[in-house]
């Protein structure tokens, strides 16, 4: 009608997106342990028995899926993402170490340092790394400073070339692969005790499934200890050399500090 303007049209609502953590727990963790279990939440569902047919190769079908089910889900991840970040390729490297890994049948003590060799790896090679001109705790100091501007890049590259805050760099790094060497020696030690079963047998792939399960969360939170700590150790060696409240993870209030002291920020 004459002097009535058009209703806007309702924007629709966005769903909420279900964030990627929760995407990285169901398929690195739920969907293994459902295709492990000889008996789904009681259902007496049985992937290796009602989809590969039971017995030995049955089980060994099963577990190969649950093995490599993960890694598929990282490498998507990378591919559709994009992400070339160093972090998510050592992430990537790392699943494909797991997934070739999956072919080597064996149970008993072998299944418990298989089991544990990604965290073996990677601890070793941070270790080996704390040595050399580039400690690799770095890399995730690197990834944290991708979004940032390029004059706050610069510092935090610059403050990263300082022998003090390299020290602190080594440090961080030999804590962060020492914890995961632990965490690893702790997966292992769980792991012989409780996955006695023979390879190939329903009993070998619910014992995986019911540590996987137990593990998840101590394997955490030994991960989460070894990065505060290197961060800890990191972070102390910035303020001693730049002055309180200079941090490698405000590169702006680094900045600051440097411009302060009359020092070059690149």
């Amino acid at each position: 009608m004459p002097g009535m303007t058009a209703a806007p049209t309702p924007t629709p609502a966005k769903r909420p997106r279900v964030p990627k953590t929760v995407w990285d727990l169901v398929f690195t963790l739920v969907i293994p342990i459902l295709i492990l279990s000889p008996n789904i939440l009681g259902s007496g569902i049985s992937i290796a028995e009602q989809v590969f047919g039971g017995g030995t190769t049955g089980n060994v079908r099963a577990y190969l899926l649950a093995a490599l089910i993960p890694v598929g889900y990282v490498l998507w991840d990378l591919l559709v993402n994009r992400n070339v970040s160093p972090v998510a390729l050592i992430g990537g490297a790392g699943a494909l170490f797991s997934g070739a890994l999956a072919f080597w049948y064996v149970d008993g003590f072998w299944y418990a340092i298989k089991d544990s060799a990604r965290s073996y790896l990677t601890g070793l090679l941070f270790l080996i790394s704390a040595a050399t001109s580039v400690p690799l705790f770095r890399v995730f100091i690197d990834a944290t400073s991708i979004g940032e501007s390029p004059e706050h890049r610069a510092a935090t590259q610059t403050a990263m070339r300082d022998p003090v805050v390299r020290r602190g760099l080594v440090q961080g790094t030999v804590v962060f692969a020492a914890l995961d060497l632990i965490g690893g020696v702790v997966n292992s030690v769980v792991n012989y005790q409780r996955v006695t079963a023979k390879f190939g047998t329903d009993d070998f792939n619910a014992q995986i499934a019911a540590v996987n399960a137990v593990m998840r969360v101590p394997g955490l939170i030994i991960s989460l200890v070894g990065v505060a700590g290197a961060v800890w150790l990191l972070n102390r060696a910035v303020k001693a050399r730049y002055g309180e409240g200079a941090s490698l993870f405000e590169p702006g209030k680094l900045a600051d500090r440097m411009r302060e002291r009359g020092e070059p920020v690149a």
